[in-house]
């Protein structure tokens, strides 16, 4: 037997109600907000992510799978944003309206240990935000995100915020950062000392113990921001206020990629453990133009599917098996079956037929097994006189009426 691979799992029907729930909810939200979707493909190059990501960063380091075919080399998408912005640019969207919103759902790939809430395969519902660099759409994110949350029905979930700054900001941090660290490299993680050589913002992400004592002691403020981008900061954190929307600013939140800049944000709930982020997000205002495309001011975020099912009030939604049940007594009578059930679902009426040729016993029980409203019951004899057997199986009655009359009784009856 072929067993599936480790970190990926089958989503069965009677889970998948739920899936579709969510989904249902956040394209009706989303769709509020004038959000288009966006379903770019599951493989890209990897340089695609290699230049936005990051070259040092963990995902690209360890994490990507990644499929070399002659001279070239394809990755399974670790995350969306990048995709997205490629086909942004790729397709002339910014000749268009200039100002774009767009969601995409599906799923992510990443090789690293699986455990509770971290899958190789996972799945994201994340929003993009093209065209504006205002912190009244940063606000309009953070706010969507506790609309859809709230519609979820998950409780006791933080947002952290933070300003990362522009570039010069970041670098400015980074050498303070530096600065702060080198006298407490013998205490770091190996990895945090390869970090501090390549990339020292990414010490503050590190889950070790002794690395995150060492920028706990830090007093980590906002004074490497611009006075640009401070008055960004302090506009957003004041749309947030007048919005009751609840968040702590938590200076050492700085995301896992590079491509980060000013706002970024985290959500955290408690019953997800180590790793607890529900979803994430932020600004990225160089990316489009990295990536070859014009100066374009973005933002967006993406939840994991899989996280937000952990921690959801929301309960399975017990799928309806169809209204009717056909069961066909005699040749003559299955030969007409497919036609019988082509002029029902041509009405809208969800149906179905014993397709395992069972007894006239079997065959009630599955319909009782599927939970049908209503069974018929066609034999050559019915047939003969064009009439059919109607039975309500709630009411545990039945009465033979015309085959002419099958649809608009069966109208009346269906709920």
């Amino acid at each position: 037997m072929i067993n599936r691979i480790p970190g990926t799992r089958d989503i069965l029907p009677p889970e998948i109600s739920l899936w579709q729930h969510i989904e249902a909810i956040a394209r009706a939200i989303l769709s509020n907000y004038n959000y288009q979707e966006i379903r770019p493909p599951l493989v890209e190059e990897a340089g695609l992510f290699n230049r936005s990501l990051g070259d040092f960063t963990e995902v690209v380091q360890k994490q990507m799978f990644l499929i070399p075919k002659g001279d070239d080399l394809y990755a399974l998408r670790p995350e969306g944003t990048a995709s997205v912005v490629r086909a942004y640019i790729e397709n002339g969207l910014d000749k268009t309206t200039g100002f774009m919103k767009f969601f995409y759902t599906g799923p992510m790939f990443r090789l690293e240990r699986p455990q509770k809430g971290r899958q190789r395969q996972f799945h994201h519902l994340g929003c993009e935000v093209f065209g504006s660099e205002g912190p009244l759409i940063d606000a309009e994110v953070i706010f969507l995100i506790k609309e859809l949350l709230d519609a979820f029905k998950i409780e006791g979930y933080r947002i952290k915020l933070n300003s990362l700054g522009c570039q010069e900001d970041k670098k400015k941090f980074s050498r303070l950062l530096t600065e702060r660290f080198e006298a407490e490299k013998s205490n770091f993680c190996q990895e945090c000392n390869q970090r501090l050589k390549n990339n020292v913002l990414r010490i503050l992400d590190c889950k070790n113990d002794s690395c995150r004592a060492i920028v706990d002691k830090l007093n980590i403020g906002h004074n490497h921001l611009c006075p640009e981008c401070l008055d960004h900061f302090n506009k957003v954190k004041a749309h947030l206020e007048k919005l009751n929307v609840v968040f702590e600013i938590t200076p050492q939140l700085v995301r896992g990629l590079d491509y980060y800049t000013r706002t970024v944000f985290e959500i955290t709930h408690s019953e997800l453990g180590a790793q607890d982020a529900v979803g994430a997000g932020g600004r990225y205002d160089n990316l489009v133009e990295d990536l070859g495309g014009p100066k374009t001011p973005a933002i967006g975020f993406a939840f994991g599917m899989e996280r937000l099912l952990l921690v959801t009030k929301l309960k399975n939604i017990e799928r309806k098996g169809p209204s009717v049940y056909l069961i066909t007594l005699g040749d003559k009578a299955k030969n007409e079956s497919l036609a019988l059930l082509k002029n029902l679902r041509q009405e809208q009426i969800a149906c179905d037929t014993d397709f395992e040729e069972k007894s006239l016993k079997g065959s009630m029980r599955k319909a009782n097994d599927i939970g049908a409203d209503f069974v018929l019951i066609l034999g050559d004899n019915e047939l003969q006189k064009q009439t059919i057997m109607l039975k309500d199986m709630a009411l545990k009655s039945q009465e033979e009426i015309p085959l002419a009359n099958l649809i608009t009784e069966l109208k009346k009856r269906i709920k």
